[in-house]
């Protein structure tokens, strides 16, 4: 198989890993709590990202860490996993699944806004057009369409979910200037992590077995959300000639993930949830096409 074929295979393969997770987040909370599906996911995570190092025969990159490295990592390793899951999955708790999943994607929003005040970008006409047309696909997933009363279906899930997406921005943008090694230090991020959680599930009386399903269910999160499917879009982007033939395949994920939500979780998918989809996602696309045509 060429490296044409074969890049289109491992962004098809991560796209829908990652469609399938908030089915899999919605249907694992049926069986632990918010809380104990991060300590043990994040934990598979761990051992997932571990066992990708040996097999690409990079685990002595862990030997030559220095203490800036452990202390970038105890600052991302707050926000990514910690910060970033322990809100997410509880907005998951508070929300349908396909709220939760619309209302995440809006990231690329949050990092947009988010460049001005860190990176000291500057945006133009058509990227606040396209952040008005995303952000009105927003007010009509929250509202259920009903735009006039603006009643929101759960307030702090909807602000969980979006504030989701603002943490998960930021450690964007901050990964983005870390140039060490992705696996390595995706690995060491999630060590400080795991601990950060570890102690918060101490503290909450969470420290408990979790039955057969959960362990299913945690197990396939920590692999396909957090681990594997991670390095299969690293790959997909070593092998695309340019990273928008790759990342344009992304928009298919969360529309995927509203079907799977409907075939595996039994949810109804409101016609207001795909109409604030469209929104959104033309809000993006809008957004970095103006982008491009900059550069």
């Amino acid at each position: 198989m060429n490296n044409n074929k074969l890049l289109y295979v491992y962004a098809l393969l991560a796209v829908i890993c990652w469609s399938t997770i908030g089915s899999a987040i919605e249907i694992s909370l049926r069986y632990v709590n918010f809380i104990q599906l991060l300590l043990f996911s994040s934990f598979i995570a761990i051992i997932a990202l571990f066992v990708i190092l040996i097999t690409q025969n990079k685990l002595s990159l862990l030997k030559k860490l220095k203490p800036p490295d452990f202390f970038k990592s105890a600052i991302y390793g707050l926000l990514n996993p910690f910060a970033y899951y322990f809100v997410l999955f509880k907005a998951y708790d508070l929300l349908q699944a396909q709220e939760a999943v619309v209302l995440n994607y809006t990231w690329p929003i949050a990092l947009v806004l988010l460049s001005i005040p860190v990176l000291g970008q500057k945006i133009g006409f058509k990227s606040i057009a396209a952040l008005f047309i995303s952000f009105f696909g927003i007010i009509i997933v929250v509202t259920g369409g009903n735009i006039d009363n603006l009643e929101l279906s759960n307030k702090f899930g909807v602000v969980l979910a979006l504030g989701s997406s603002i943490i998960w921005a930021l450690y964007w943008i901050l990964n983005m200037r870390d140039k060490r090694e992705a696996v390595s230090k995706l690995l060491l991020n999630f060590i400080f992590g795991f601990i950060y959680v570890l102690i918060a599930s101490a503290i909450t009386g969470n420290l408990k077995t979790i039955p057969l399903e959960g362990v299913i269910g945690v197990t396939y999160i920590g692999l396909f959300e957090m681990g594997i499917t991670f390095i299969l879009w690293l790959k997909a982007l070593k092998l695309a000639p340019t990273t928008a033939r790759v990342s344009n395949l992304i928009y298919i994920s969360p529309f995927l993930s509203l079907v799977f939500i409907f075939i595996f979780v039994g949810e109804e998918i409101m016609q207001t949830s795909w109409i604030g989809l469209i929104f959104i996602v033309s809000g993006i696309i809008l957004q970095q096409v103006s982008s491009r045509a900059k550069k």
